[in-house]
């Protein structure tokens, strides 16, 4: 009888992954409405209809995705050098 041994590496852990996909969503929903609500207030001050919003949506979104790849590489162990 022999069994296969269980791995140690703390890769394996199921809550390694569970942390991992909603650190995304969140951090990927936070930097949305902090564009938006950065664009919302752009809105107030130029007096555009929506291009605030527009662009500070995009540039939420943009934050987001550049800190995501960062969240990634810091629970992967992985770099760019």
């Amino acid at each position: 009888m022999t069994q296969e041994p269980q791995s140690n590496k703390p890769d394996s852990s199921p809550w390694k992954a569970v942390g991992l996909v909603s650190a995304i969503g969140v951090d990927l929903a936070l930097c949305t409405l902090a564009g938006f609500w950065f664009g919302s207030w752009l809105d107030g001050m130029w007096n555009h209809s929506g291009l605030g919003i527009g662009l500070g949506v995009l540039a939420g979104l943009v934050a987001g995705m550049v800190s995501i790849v960062i969240i990634i590489q810091k629970i992967t162990g992985e770099r760019n050098d």
